[in-house]
């Protein structure tokens, strides 16, 4: 096997998710709710935010959806937040704040930076909007290291759908074997399977445990740091 491409997930992957979301979601959450402090909470509730231990829960609205399926879930609890176009405000408040209180996982510039000296081409696949995957990675100064930025509006679909590996394949001259999905979440692994990418990697920076990436992941990393020696390993192995 030899890997050629790596497409990344951002948030839980390149970016701590809870770090970096949980306060997030709480501003979108009372901005949606006109300031009414108890509605707010039930929106962190219904999204999949425990807003007592900060926590996000995996495979949740907030973790794994689009600002389309959010917005649709608030909007139904939340009737009367005054906005013409919910979907288009809460990617707003996600680009603004996530520039502001976006996380980098440990070791993020140096493994990019060392992944890219090997000649490996790099991607991110994001549920995000293309707008606010750049929004929130660009204070870290690594967006010089992908090739391939795609959100869930970039036109090839949201996951778990296969449309942002394929596109990433096209982008790179590159067959779908030789691409490496990595991601925390149920809907990156499920997406590099209908892709047929040559390995699907797990990371436990999101909101994920290993018991439920093992079974759908060929490896499970605890950051994207060990993704250099799985390669050394998968390819001399």
């Amino acid at each position: 096997m030899t890997i050629r491409g790596i497409l990344f997930d951002k948030d839980g992957t390149l970016l701590d998710y809870d770090a970096t979301w949980v306060p997030i979601n709480r501003k979108a959450a009372r901005l949606v709710a006109n300031g009414d402090d108890r509605l707010a909470m039930e929106l962190l509730r219904l999204g999949g935010q425990d807003d007592g231990s900060a926590t996000v829960a995996s495979g949740s609205v907030l973790a794994a959806g689009t600002t389309v399926e959010l917005a649709a879930l608030w909007a139904r609890h939340a009737p009367a937040h005054g906005f013409a176009d919910l979907t288009a405000a809460l990617d707003d408040i996600f680009q603004r704040e996530g520039a502001v209180h976006a996380a980098p996982v440990s070791g993020l510039v140096d493994t990019l930076r060392r992944l890219e000296t090997q000649g490996l081409i790099l991607g991110v696949a994001t549920s995000a909007s293309e707008a606010g995957a750049l929004a929130t990675l660009e204070p870290f100064d690594v967006l010089q290291y992908f090739d391939f930025v795609a959100g869930y509006d970039s036109g090839f679909g949201p996951k778990p759908e296969p449309g942002m590996v394929l596109a990433f394949c096209r982008a790179a001259g590159l067959s779908p074997e030789e691409v490496m999905v990595v991601g925390d979440n149920r809907h990156d692994m499920e997406m590099g399977a209908r892709g047929k990418v040559g390995l699907r990697v797990g990371v436990l920076t999101g909101t994920s445990r290993h018991e439920e990436l093992a079974p759908l992941a060929d490896h499970v990393l605890t950051n994207i740091a060990e993704i250099i020696g799985l390669i050394q390993r998968v390819e001399g192995g």
